[in-house]
């Protein structure tokens, strides 16, 4: 081992490789803290040839290694083993080129996402995915995670936003390219064998997004709705009215709502009544116009019946106050502890159902358990969150995975919408993915890491 870390030490210098206590914490831990290991070192390469160099090193070496971004996950997927090398990407950081012509921006893997953000911003551009670890969150994790977000309805994934990439492989080679076209038939597109594989297949090293032009005008509302049959049917004639600029469609069960606003301090209700809240935005090019339309829509689905209440956003404090109140699930895990929480999807007009049958299997199973349940039900994603109370014992958190994902087999589900396997998900894996799927997963992962040193012991069981 001291060979190889000489060796690591002379690729990055002695600063950039770290032993024992002189790991930070969080390099050893997920954000749960439900994982932690002891890695051999931590090294942190500057440059997309020194991630090369490294990976060479510990290839030759028969060195695990687990790739680390921002470390934001929620699935333990950049925890690494007992005596891995965890390779943090911290310092490969900046913006190679913005290039208003293509609507491009080539970023280095380890530039937080609000730093891309603000640059193509400040060009009058958008990149359209946003997250609320958009602060921390890394480029090269977003793409590693196929995250999503809040905008996913109108933009899609990140996939959606890379056009090119560089991943270094497990033995050092670089592969992939800079593509800055959105049409490129040559081949394989060989970008989508990374985005998504959580860092089992390749480390992504730089990559070129995709921008749009910034929307000009922004309109909010908060809707009050009786059942999600209306909040479909209503969901869908917004789409047909909105003329694609529905850009968010946020919608929170009562349990979610009266959790937040009864038990997190600062937050009230934009409306009174009760039901399922749906927060909606949408962006477009003129202020008067969109406001007009948006208000028109509203005024129909009140006189249809559809809405209970509505309340928009008069300025950019309520707009954010809107937000904050479906953002404060980063509340639950300290004021809702012990808690899990659950990133599924399944076919939008089966939502309400399976919302319905969960709610009644975990009251029946758990009969002191408090539940929410809400998310981006325009793209099909719904969050789930259970918590017990440790006077009545043990966390049954098994248990409770059984009920969740034992009831979305049934429904066709996905054990993840946009968080990934890593460790927690990967004995449900087989809940969503048929063996020949899981047989050809393998298949690609022993001809692309044949000795299984990347990110090992995450997403295939």
């Amino acid at each position: 081992m001291s060979t190889l870390l000489d060796e690591l030490t002379r690729i990055v210098g002695a600063a950039h490789v770290l032993t024992g206590t002189d790991i930070p914490p969080q390099h050893c831990t997920d954000w749960f803290q439900t994982h932690t290991h002891s890695p051999l070192a931590l090294v942190r390469p500057g440059t997309p040839d020194e991630v090369a160099r490294v990976m060479a090193a510990c290839h030759r070496h028969n060195q695990p290694v687990t790739p680390q971004g921002g470390l934001t996950g929620l699935v333990a997927g950049a925890v690494p083993a007992e005596g891995d090398v965890a390779l943090s990407l911290a310092r490969l950081s900046g913006i190679e080129e913005l290039d208003t012509s293509a609507g491009t921006i080539t970023v280095l893997a380890g530039t937080p996402l609000q730093t891309v953000q603000e640059a193509a911003r400040a060009a009058g551009l958008l990149l359209a995915v946003d997250l609320g670890a958009r602060g921390s969150c890394q480029i090269g994790g977003n793409i590693a995670t196929n995250a999503g977000g809040n905008r996913v309805i109108r933009y899609g994934m990140f996939r959606d936003q890379v056009l090119g990439l560089e991943a270094v492989l497990a033995d050092g080679t670089p592969v992939g390219g800079l593509n800055k076209m959105l049409k490129n038939n040559a081949g394989y597109d060989l970008k989508h064998l990374f985005i998504g594989s959580e860092g089992t297949l390749g480390i992504v090293t730089r990559a070129v997004l995709r921008l749009h032009p910034m929307p000009l005008s922004c309109c909010t509302a908060w809707c009050t709705l009786p059942d999600h049959d209306t909040v479909i049917r209503f969901l869908r004639h917004a789409q047909s009215r909105l003329a694609g600029t529905l850009s968010a469609f946020e919608v929170m069960w009562p349990d979610f709502h009266e959790l937040v606003t009864t038990r997190v301090p600062d937050m009230r209700s934009p409306v009174a009544s009760q039901g399922l809240q749906v927060l909606m935005e949408i962006e477009g090019s003129d202020a008067e116009r969109d406001m007009a339309m948006f208000s028109t829509l509203l005024e129909e689905a009140l006189e249809r019946g559809w809405l209970h209440d509505a309340a928009i956003a008069q300025s950019l404090k309520e707009r954010e106050a809107f937000w904050r109140l479906r953002d404060a699930v980063s509340e639950f895990p300290l004021m809702w502890s012990p808690y899990c929480g659950y990133d599924v999807s399944l076919p939008i007009g089966d939502i309400g159902r399976f919302v319905q049958e969960l709610q009644h299997l975990l009251r029946e199973r758990f009969p002191h358990c408090e539940h929410v349940h809400f998310g981006h039900i325009g793209d099909s994603n719904l969050h789930v969150g259970v918590h017990l109370d440790k006077q009545w014992g043990p966390f049954p958190e098994a248990e409770i995975d059984e009920c969740v994902y034992g009831l979305l087999r049934n429904y066709g589900g996905s054990v993840s919408a946009e968080h990934g396997i890593g460790q927690h998900k990967k004995a449900f894996l087989g809940h969503s993915r048929t063996p020949q799927e899981l047989a050809l997963m393998r298949t690609l992962k022993q001809a692309l890491d044949p000795k299984n040193l990347l990110n090992r012991g995450k997403v295939l069981a």
